[in-house]
């Protein structure tokens, strides 16, 4: 078993491909939501199996940085203590916003100089700006893409023929 969160992983034994594979580790059918994630990419990104299938499809398009900075500001958002808020701005602007970032995403000058100029000082609300262009970029880009996806209609398939 391994320990993921809440959840514990069991081996998938029975389960074959990749779609068992990622969501065996959840304590209810995450295939019960599938057919509401047409409806909105808010549907998608509010249930961790959604992220996680949105973030395989991603991946296949060289894209998966938008929704690692987008689930970063989320928890970003929810932190409690200023040293823990200043290490995890750093860690965000450093993986995602900085011009030489690994998983750099793609954001107008402005306000990624906005986030430079103020990340030594930063505040709870100091990548909403960034979050809302990615989040604009998802829903508008990838996510009809991802809808038509190999992924999400192999999703749908299983939780149809369940």
């Amino acid at each position: 078993h391994i320990s993921a969160g809440n959840f514990t992983q069991q081996p998938c034994g029975k389960h074959q491909g990749v779609f068992h594979s990622l969501f065996c580790c959840f304590p209810k059918d995450p295939l019960n939501d599938v057919e509401t994630w047409s409806e909105s990419v808010d549907k998608v990104l509010g249930c961790k199996a959604g992220q996680i299938a949105f973030r395989e499809f991603l991946k296949s398009e060289y894209s998966e940085e938008n929704i690692l900075f987008w689930l970063a500001c989320e928890d970003y958002k929810k932190i409690k203590t200023v040293p823990e808020m200043i290490s995890s701005a750093n860690r965000i602007y450093s993986e995602f916003v900085h011009s030489e970032a690994p998983r750099q995403i793609n954001i107008d000058c402005t306000t990624r100089e906005n986030i430079t100029k103020n990340i030594s000082q930063p505040t709870l609300t100091s990548f909403d700006t960034a979050q809302k262009l990615v989040y604009s970029l998802m829903a508008r880009d990838c996510y009809p893409r991802f809808l038509k996806s190999d992924i999400y209609q192999g999703l749908l398939r299983k939780a149809d023929s369940r």
